[in-house]
């Protein structure tokens, strides 16, 4: 892959993101019209006009422009619920927030932008950065979340602090995993909201 010839600082960063943003957009545009698993990087070169090779300067494959889209869809999702989190008062308070606001946004994607919700789906089925880094995320504000029902006394101080964060994460997998989300439809909201309920009642002193 050949380099660029070179420029200053100054003018390389904004230029060069102007340009990501540029196929990020085309790609997205793609994906939602023909799917991503029926786009190849030919055709959002041909619908960007930029070349291939060009491309393959910003994305190092299909995948990576994917995981972009992902990323920052993930990324909303997180900061809305970061948001929905600050807004409770008690730690049972939070938690129900944290999960509920996770399971709607994810639900308004699966019927507002399919396409990009099989995206986010195909990453968590192959396990892509962007799904890793999205549930360590979930998983450290969920910890964040414990730890202060402890200090508060609102939760059980017993069981090791880790496995408690992995077991809510595995009891709520249905609802925040676009790979098993869909599965779950019908039962939503009742088997969130009672699901949330049997892991508060555990967390319980």
């Amino acid at each position: 892959m050949t380099d660029a010839p070179a420029q200053s600082p100054a003018t390389r960063g904004p230029a060069e993101h102007a340009v990501r943003d540029q196929i990020v957009e085309a790609a997205k545009e793609c994906f939602a019209h023909y799917g991503y698993g029926k786009t190849t990087v030919s055709d959002l070169a041909r619908e960007v006009g930029f070349s291939k090779a060009y491309i393959y300067r910003f994305f190092e494959s299909k995948q990576a422009i994917g995981e972009a889209i992902c990323s920052a869809r993930l990324d909303q999702i997180i900061a809305e619920a970061r948001a929905a989190i600050d807004e409770g008062g008690s730690a049972t308070d939070r938690f129900r927030r944290m999960f509920k606001s996770v399971t709607a946004l994810s639900i308004a994607l699966f019927f507002e932008d399919r396409k990009i919700f099989e995206i986010a789906a195909l990453s968590a089925a192959e396990r892509w950065g962007s799904t890793r880094t999205y549930f360590q995320t979930l998983e450290s504000m969920l910890l964040e979340i414990v730890k202060n029902g402890r200090e508060t006394g609102e939760f059980e101080r017993k069981t090791p602090l880790d496995e408690v964060c992995r077991s809510i994460l595995y009891a709520m997998t249905p609802f925040i995993d676009p790979l098993h989300l869909e599965r779950n439809l019908d039962l939503m909201p009742d088997a969130q909201n009672e699901v949330t309920g049997l892991i508060l009642r555990s967390l319980a002193p």
